[in-house]
């Protein structure tokens, strides 16, 4: 939704169009949208004032869409709605009282955006041990969130920690990982059986990316993160290996498709498809963008 969001805007209004952060994490698209005219920022100051600005879907703090208003900038918002949900649930827990653990990675632009909506609310732990360090006092009330694009199996022994420290802690039994993210994780776990060597085609800022690549590790098998053919090292396989390839939520299904044409070129090898699942959601337009009828599928 993003990425065709982010290629209306350029046609429909033409460039320059500003993003606040990377619209996804992944090189190839970045570079694609930056041929184009879209401009990548980081704060808000970088955006000459009355000019067009995307909220990337990872999404951003209540303080830059005040910003944003403050500098009279017309915004566009791509935010995931999965991400968005958790931003509703930080406030709403806010303002019953709740202290909210968020499990996720510091830093992460999510992690960034969904902690500013009640800072003085929230404390992140990124492992166990973080969790084992909290300090709560006997009758605060507890809730667990987490960021979207996390391991599965991880983060459901740091919520079996989180509830057997704070019994009465309230938070969803599958937490908020999004659907996309735990359909490639089911994917390689399902898939793994005989393979020896995982591919995972994305970028090393993309967080699902990189929870794949350590999920084929964790099960004892070689893996490799990467951004596209190019970044294959083709001297590192043998010729007659099996091949597990998958790829990160936002990378494009071209750049795969190069990534399974260079080892048939290579190697001869032979191809075989398997579906783990079918994913029917689609994520509608902004309504920022409901007027504009066609959107190209590029990726």
């Amino acid at each position: 939704m993003a990425v065709k969001t982010l290629d209306a805007v350029l046609r429909y209004f033409g460039k320059p169009v500003y993003v606040y952060h990377e619209i996804v994490h992944n090189t190839w698209v970045v570079d694609y949208f930056r041929q184009r005219g879209a401009c990548f920022v980081d704060s808000i100051d970088h955006v000459p004032v009355g000019s067009r600005l995307m909220f990337s879907a990872h999404g951003v703090s209540p303080n830059v869409r005040l910003q944003a208003l403050e500098r009279n900038i017309k915004t566009i918002d791509a935010t995931c709605p999965l991400v968005n949900s958790v931003h509703r649930a930080v406030i709403r827990y806010a303002a019953k009282g709740y202290s909210i653990i968020l499990i996720g990675h510091r830093g992460h632009d999510e992690v960034n955006g969904t902690m500013n909506e009640a800072p003085e609310s929230i404390q992140v732990v990124e492992n166990e041990q973080e969790i084992a360090n909290l300090s709560f006092q006997p009758d605060e009330k507890l809730v667990y969130l987490t960021q979207t694009t996390l391991s599965v199996e991880e983060t459901a022994k740091m919520i079996k920690l989180l509830r057997q420290r704070f019994p009465t802690i309230a938070g969803h039994t599958d937490a908020n990982i999004c659907y996309a993210t735990q359909n490639r994780q089911n994917a390689v776990r399902q898939l793994s059986v005989g393979v020896d060597v995982v591919l995972v085609v994305g970028s090393r800022t993309s967080s699902n990316s990189r929870r794949l690549a350590e999920l084929a590790e964790s099960l004892g098998i070689c893996s490799y993160l990467v951004d596209g053919p190019n970044d294959i090292v083709l001297e590192l396989l043998r010729g007659n290996e099996t091949i597990l390839i998958t790829a990160g939520a936002s990378a494009p299904e071209q750049i795969v498709q190069d990534c399974v044409q260079i080892l048939q070129n290579q190697f001869q090898a032979t191809v075989e498809e398997k579906t783990t699942c079918i994913e029917s959601l689609a994520f509608q337009l902004p309504k920022e963008l409901a007027e504009i009828e066609s959107v190209s599928d590029l990726f």
